[in-house]
């Protein structure tokens, strides 16, 4: 069986399935996935942000980010965080 870090390491790929509407590249790629966090009971904690507040994409890609850690199977609940600390800037950008 895989431990917590494999467990979000196996999640963050899938969320390379999501992709953000306006830049056409995935959340992950694109740096909206500041964590990870699988806890023992099964929950998955993620925390992410977008690439301004106000963003009209924002629940769309919380509920994309949400369903697709869920089709994992991995995690049986999943909550997903929004937050604003740090900015996001383009230097997140994966090259």
């Amino acid at each position: 069986m895989t431990g917590p870090a494999d467990k979000a390491a196996l999640i963050r790929h899938a969320l390379r399935g999501v992709i953000d509407p306006e830049i056409g590249r995935s959340v992950v790629d694109v740096g909206l996935i500041y964590g990870i966090h699988v806890e023992t009971d099964g929950k998955a904690v993620i925390e992410m942000t977008t690439t301004t507040r106000g963003c009209p994409a924002t629940r769309y890609l919380m509920d994309a980010v949400r369903e697709r850690a869920l089709d994992t199977a991995i995690a049986g609940d999943v909550e997903v965080r929004l937050t604003y600390d740090p900015p996001w800037s383009p230097d997140m950008m994966a090259d």
